[in-house]
């Protein structure tokens, strides 16, 4: 006879327990769009950025079919100008169709140890903002962090949504 559920996934009304949600709000996710990839491209994006002074908080980075980078970060919102200033000798120089900054977003991530030993926690992160209508932007992970860009207009719904799913010390 089957339960509906199998061993290793969480029973419906049950969370799952995390380290804890980490919240940034007020920061701007800016784009390094379509660059032809070579070695040394994002050395040069962040390097410019460092020697300006500019902390970034989220990186992401991939390579399409055409064989074209696409670099995403985020940085604190009243840093933005800056950021997009300081950038465009460098994105003229690397060969980029596009900078891009957009609207005000959060950096939203659950934490927690052992994510290794520990399938599930992304699917379920992904599926409760999912339920709450909450859009990812870009999304990150490591061993221990499941993190994702939202709009900041989204945040309370993202931190109720994950909170219905995880328990938190």
């Amino acid at each position: 006879m089957s339960t509906g559920w199998q061993s290793g996934q969480t029973r419906p009304g049950d969370k799952i327990k995390v380290g804890g949600i980490i919240n940034h709000t007020r920061l701007c996710l800016v784009g390094v769009l379509s660059t032809p990839d070579r070695p040394g491209l994002v050395a040069a994006i962040f390097r410019a950025l460092g020697k300006a002074n500019l902390n970034v908080q989220f990186i992401v980075q991939s390579i399409d079919l055409n064989n074209e980078s696409h670099v995403q970060f985020c940085i604190a919102m009243e840093d933005c100008e800056r950021v997009v200033a300081t950038l465009r000798p460098v994105v003229s120089a690397l060969g980029a169709k596009k900078l891009t900054e957009g609207q005000p977003v959060s950096l939203i991530s659950v934490f927690g140890p052992d994510f290794r030993e520990r399938p599930g926690i992304a699917g379920t992160a992904f599926a409760a903002l999912a339920a709450a209508e909450v859009n990812i932007l870009a999304i990150s992970t490591s061993i221990s962090t499941v993190s994702c860009v939202i709009d900041e207009q989204d945040n309370q719904k993202a931190i109720e949504a994950l909170n219905s799913v995880f328990a938190l010390p």
